[in-house]
């Protein structure tokens, strides 16, 4: 009877990181890279989608901090928002991944730096 390595061995295929998965091959998208999901979001950037405008008020990328933020378990980062077009708009947390009909309004000010 053959043996079926597992896939976490030392042979198993990586890329850049990213896992496998061991169906199609293609890389999972939970271990998408971060840097990705979050897009031109950093402190200062305002975005558009359907949703609203949104001003950027911070990022975090510490897993344990975000996963309280949004009350998700899985989540490895977030960014905290205010809606530009509400004037009672309060800062909220998101963990929406930056998608084609996102449209970027205004860049961050200046390059960000992980406190973590």
């Amino acid at each position: 009877m053959p043996s079926i390595a597992s896939p976490h061995t030392a042979t198993s295929p990586e890329h850049e990181g990213r896992k496998e998965t061991p169906a199609t091959g293609r890389p999972h998208p939970h271990y998408s890279d971060v840097a990705e999901q979050i897009g031109p979001r950093l402190p200062g950037a305002i975005y558009q989608n359907v949703d609203g405008r949104f001003e950027v008020l911070s990022l975090v990328t510490n897993p344990a901090d975000a996963a309280q933020l949004l009350r998700r378990d899985s989540a490895r980062w977030a960014v905290i928002v205010r809606d530009t077009l509400r004037p009672d708009g309060q800062p909220f947390a998101v963990g929406s991944v930056w998608t084609t009909s996102d449209y970027l309004i205004r860049p961050a000010k200046t390059a960000y730096t992980s406190a973590a």
